[in-house]
């Protein structure tokens, strides 16, 4: 097996070896800690599964995992996450991840999940699975269905207190950029305040 390890913090990345390594001991892995290095990876070789973590410092997670689906298709991606499930489960689902672990679970969680997607399926725990089953059946339409993952993103982030410069600076932007999305999402959600998003965010479980 061949496993892309894809973290920015190199202790959590010999951390999944370390695991991994005693389920398939043969395993061979790659390491990348931004989303350059993870498409240069990507590219360069061929792998059995990715592991991403949605929190790199040069790019969206989300945005990654995109590309990385419309560049290799066929490669299952299981992302681990410091995200809890109900901000941004079922967006990695219908961005085409094959999975979603909170890096809270059980460390055995993480062999069980891989092996899932590994023969084809989908690793949804059960909490998450009730979710997705309401939103694909309609019974929960949401203002922030219909945004970009950029734009959900910076509705999180304002959500749990962030200013705008904070986050231009998490996600490599300048202010003026991270503005327009805000007055996006805004419109799109027939919102007028910071305050309002916020109240939405909290109401609605998309922060921690």
């Amino acid at each position: 097996m061949k496993f892309l390890l894809v973290d920015d913090h190199a202790i959590l990345r010999q951390g999944l070896m370390h695991i991994l390594s005693a389920r398939w001991p043969q395993a061979v892995f790659g390491e990348a800690d931004s989303a350059a290095s993870v498409f240069q990876m990507a590219r360069r070789h061929k792998w059995d599964a990715m592991i991403l973590d949605l929190g790199l410092p040069d790019r969206g997670g989300l945005e990654v995992l995109r590309e990385i689906k419309q560049e290799h298709p066929q490669l299952p991606v299981l992302v681990l996450s410091g995200q809890p499930e109900e901000q941004y489960g079922l967006r990695v689902f219908k961005t085409g991840a094959s999975g979603f672990l909170n890096k809270g679970s059980d460390l055995e969680h993480i062999t069980e999940a891989l092996e899932k997607v590994l023969s084809g399926g989908r690793y949804i725990s059960p909490a998450l699975a009730e979710k997705m089953a309401g939103s694909f059946s309609g019974q929960q339409q949401s203002s922030h269905a219909a945004l970009s993952d950029r734009e959900y993103a910076v509705l999180c982030m304002i959500g749990s207190g962030q200013t705008i410069s904070q986050i231009a600076a998490k996600l490599s932007l300048n202010v003026k950029t991270v503005g327009t999305y805000r007055a996006r999402l805004l419109a799109k959600m027939g919102l007028k305040t910071n305050a309002e998003l916020t109240f939405y965010a909290i109401r609605n479980d998309l922060v921690e």
